[in-house]
């Protein structure tokens, strides 16, 4: 899974190294003659009280005796130069894997920060030193409004309602019912709401799948009021003491404002714990826009990205929490409904800068 973005996020790693290095061994060079100036010098005046790390460049940068002593303490300095080159290619790095335009900005000035300036911190390698400013950097962006998705199910009042959304064709309703089998591993029994009550065929597809993982489905006559099936699924799961309502909704297109007002209904009658948005993750900058859309139309809690185990370019998962503050918090990993797999940020960002074996 984004194999794409790990191995520009390699590439970018390898050019601050390489120009690091470059420069490390000019200064090197530069101290190594500095020094032999001085020892054949025999006037008071080549012994001067600065010391070299005190030493400046023209341009008021941080100075090749600098960077030599910080070389032999082990330690590194980055000027804003050395990554001009390398930062420009992250960008761009970036934008191919679909991340947003702001989200890219964000990581860049985030990496930027931690790595130009005083010499850091004794390091094994440079690459290491660039390693762990990418990792805040990426954790820092996808973390955004993470919560324990378990743990608040398990702390709310019962029944909890959680509602999905999405357009038609993302694997939404498929979601609901690996949903349903994830709750269930855990102890929670759920109850299937079909609020998706004007497409053809609606009833019958989340029919099949509760009947794939035993579970019962409410659901209204064709053409009906999604608000009201949604609430009959809370009313039964309260009489049948079940945990969770899991309920469908349209296949809305996020340019459509009555569909969009009909999912403010939803939210007002039955005013659910939580809104999931259901995408794909090969959708890209596509998705992160429908996510913004569905945001300001529901408040979604979160997201689920179907087809994660696709060659993705990963950019959906890195920018929708970003621009939503919402985070993802599950990934849908293929065909069987165990296929659903709780997002971590950090598992996530281990993998995109882990080095091949």
């Amino acid at each position: 899974m984004f194999d794409g973005l790990k191995d520009k996020l390699g590439s970018f790693r390898e050019d601050v190294e390489e120009e690091v290095e470059e420069k490390e061994a000019e200064a090197a060079a530069e101290a190594e003659a500095a020094a032999d100036d001085e020892d054949e010098s025999s006037t008071p005046a080549a012994a001067p009280d600065r010391k070299p790390s005190e030493e400046t460049d023209d341009d008021g940068g941080p100075g090749r005796l600098r960077q030599a002593a910080a070389l032999a303490t082990g330690r590194v300095i980055i000027e804003e130069e050395d990554l001009e080159e390398p930062l420009w290619s992250l960008e761009m790095a970036l934008l191919e894997s679909d991340v947003e335009m702001s989200v890219a900005e964000e990581i860049l000035d985030s990496v930027r920060e931690r790595l130009i300036g005083e010499s850091r911190k004794q390091v094994d390698t440079t690459a290491e030193l660039v390693e762990d400013a990418l990792h805040d950097a990426l954790v820092d962006v996808i973390s955004v409004g993470q919560f324990d998705f378990e743990r608040r199910i398990a702390e709310a009042d019962k029944p909890v309602t959680i509602v999905f959304t999405g357009v038609n064709g993302v694997g939404k309703t498929t979601s609901i019912a690996k949903m349903s089998e994830w709750l269930g591993e855990r102890g929670y029994s759920s109850v299937l709401a079909n609020g998706d009550t004007y497409r053809a065929g609606a009833s019958e597809q989340i029919s099949e799948h509760a009947e794939n993982v035993g579970r019962k489905v409410i659901a209204h006559e064709q053409g009906g009021d999604p608000a009201a099936v949604i609430y009959d699924g809370v009313e039964y799961a309260e009489a049948n003491d079940v945990d969770v309502v899991l309920g469908d909704t349209a296949g809305r297109l996020h340019t459509s404002n009555d569909l969009m007002t009909q999912l403010e209904k939803i939210h007002r009658v039955v005013d659910p714990e939580m809104t999931l948005f259901v995408d794909e993750a090969v959708a890209g900058q596509d998705a992160v826009e429908r996510a913004k859309e569905f945001d300001d139309a529901a408040e979604i809690d979160g997201a689920i990205l179907t087809k994660a185990d696709a060659d993705s370019s990963g950019g959906a998962a890195i920018s929708i929490a970003h621009v939503t503050g919402r985070p993802v918090l599950f990934l849908g990993t293929g065909q069987g409904y165990e296929d659903l797999q709780e997002f971590d940020p950090e598992a996530l960002v281990a993998e995109l800068l882990a080095d091949e074996e």
